[in-house]
């Protein structure tokens, strides 16, 4: 429990340096007064938590101080965590058991740690005592299907893969078909690096969903979009893109422990109502933890 809990302080040191542990410099020994809401609405839109979110944040705190008559800045402290903690979810439990095979669809743009995050996420159903198979059906990107062959040899996990260029709606279906032969628990498809912008690339997404429908009907079971904690606002917008392409299920958030902008967690959660599912803490393939809302909250506003 230890190690989780220093796991999850490391990974948001960067955030909580720059951002979120100012907090304590404001929250002292004054009165509660118009200052202490600017130095406040500062620090959460320079941890891209969003003008939106800020906004409703600052407002609520506001209502709490008018309602129970506090004057002391001190006294916000608990509900400025608590009033963080309330605005994200816990993240649900999506249960995969019934399905054999289970089905993953990874979505998101290049760059966001997509085939990385497919390995650790390999790693976490292997610890588990499933049976994992990989589908790279990222065939634009030569480096990718590579890429997700070392870490399925490094992982003992077989790769299906196909030529550079090929269609990667093909590679998915012979992904799930090699998947149901063997009789895989679990089956996690990477798919290419879309750009939401390009609506062409959008669409093929779409029909590698469809396919997979074919391939096993009912899949994929679950999709999650992986997202890099690194761009702050602008993984909103690829969210919304991806939200409007594909039903997606969750979020990963990848590189959380090298990123300042941790706050975009808020803006995610509130503006899109997309859980959460998982956090990047590191490089290792242990160190994608499932999301757990205390632990960031408090790690975020910590000063230990």
């Amino acid at each position: 429990m230890v190690e989780i809990f220093n796991k999850w302080k490391q990974g948001l040191d960067r955030t909580r340096r720059a951002t979120f542990g100012r907090i304590a410099s404001i929250i002292g020994t004054s009165d509660v007064n118009e200052d202490t809401w600017e130095e406040l609405e500062t620090i959460l839109i320079q941890a891209d938590v969003g003008m939106n979110t800020t906004r409703s944040i600052i407002s609520s705190l506001k209502n709490i101080v008018h309602e129970e008559g506090i004057t002391r800045s001190s006294d916000l402290q608990e509900h400025i965590q608590a009033e963080l903690l309330r605005r994200l979810d816990t993240a649900p439990f999506i249960d995969l058991n019934p399905y054999k095979p289970a089905v993953i669809l990874l979505v998101g743009v290049n760059g966001s740690g997509k085939t990385t995050t497919a390995a650790k996420l390999g790693k976490i159903y292997q610890n588990a005592g499933k049976k994992v198979l990989f589908g790279a059906a990222d065939t634009f990107r030569a480096a990718a299907t590579d890429q997700l062959q070392i870490w399925g040899d490094r992982l003992n996990i077989p790769v299906i893969s196909g030529q550079s260029n090929s269609d990667p709606g093909a590679v998915a279906y012979d992904a799930i078909q090699s998947a149901v032969s063997h009789r895989m628990d679990i089956a996690i498809i990477d798919t290419a690096g879309r750009l939401h912008s390009r609506s062409n690339l959008m669409e093929e997404l779409k029909k590698v969903y469809r396919v997979c429908g074919k391939s096993l009907p009912g899949s994929p079971h679950a999709v999650l979009l992986v997202l890099d904690a690194t761009t702050g606002q602008n993984a909103l917008i690829q969210a919304r893109s991806f939200r409007d392409a594909v039903n997606i299920n969750g979020i990963i958030l990848s590189k959380l422990d090298s990123s300042a902008r941790g706050g975009m967690a808020f803006a995610i959660q509130e503006e899109l109502s997309i859980p959460i599912m998982y956090a990047g803490l590191g490089e290792k393939p242990e160190d994608l933890e499932p999301f757990d809302r205390n632990k960031f909250v408090e790690n975020l506003l910590t000063q230990r």
